[in-house]
């Protein structure tokens, strides 16, 4: 029995030297070729940290910098302002896109370009902007999506208008945006000769959110929806 024992011990050291002797053939005969892999991998790692630390957030931070006072003209409703010219020597919401793509401000100025088109009338470029902005989170999925069915409601594409207005009910759960949406989207419904949808939309408006500005007087347009 213990000679059993000790030859199966014997046999899973011989095994143990084997694949070590193995190991060191191979990285002998490969020494040049796996040296260089590893290099590579801590060149990649090493390039990533130091674009992402040392150039990339600095120059969002720049980028995020120059676009306070597009931001500025923006809330005060000077659109063409905000888009070119704001003033002070600061960048627009189109320059910040050219001149620093990539950053997270580039995109954010994508989503404020879409916005000033859409209220300056221009609405294939609101929808060209509006698409080109990735939006994360909770609530900017709605605006995004929201703001792209108002300029395809402008340019009469209903279906792309109902598509998107659903996509911002979608999106997320807001107070405020979801209701809102939802009344643009019923109103819609109406317009395409959908009463029945339109209905659904204005009752889940009344159900889900009866303190908000959009339900203040929704039992007219869902009596006016059980009419037709």
């Amino acid at each position: 029995m213990a000679t059993r024992k000790q030859k199966k011990q014997d046999e899973t050291l011989v095994d143990i030297v084997q694949v070590k002797q193995k190991a060191e053939d191979f990285f002998e005969r490969n020494q040049i070729a796996v040296l260089g892999a590893l290099g590579a991998i801590v060149l990649i790692v090493g390039g990533w940290f130091v674009y992402h630390n040392l150039y990339q957030i600095p120059r969002n931070e720049r980028a995020m910098a120059q676009m306070f006072q597009a931001q500025f003209q923006f809330d005060r409703d000077s659109f063409a302002l905000a888009l070119g010219n704001p003033g002070g020597g600061y960048d627009g919401f189109l320059d910040i896109i050219d001149k620093y793509s990539g950053t997270k401000a580039s995109n954010l100025a994508n989503y404020y370009s879409g916005v000033c088109y859409l209220n300056l009338g221009r609405y294939e470029a609101a929808i060209d902007f509006l698409s080109s902005y990735k939006a994360d989170g909770a609530i900017t999925p709605v605006m995004k999506q929201g703001a792209l069915g108002d300029a395809y409601s402008e340019l009469q594409d209903w279906p792309a208008a109902v598509s998107h207005y659903e996509k911002a009910i979608a999106a997320g759960d807001n107070t405020y945006l979801t209701p809102y949406y939802l009344k643009k989207l019923g109103l819609l419904y109406e317009h395409q000769g959908d009463p029945d949808k339109a209905l659904k939309a204005f009752e889940r408006i009344k159900k889900d959110y009866p303190n908000t500005t959009a339900s203040q007087d929704i039992d007219k347009y869902i009596a006016r929806a059980k009419v037709k």
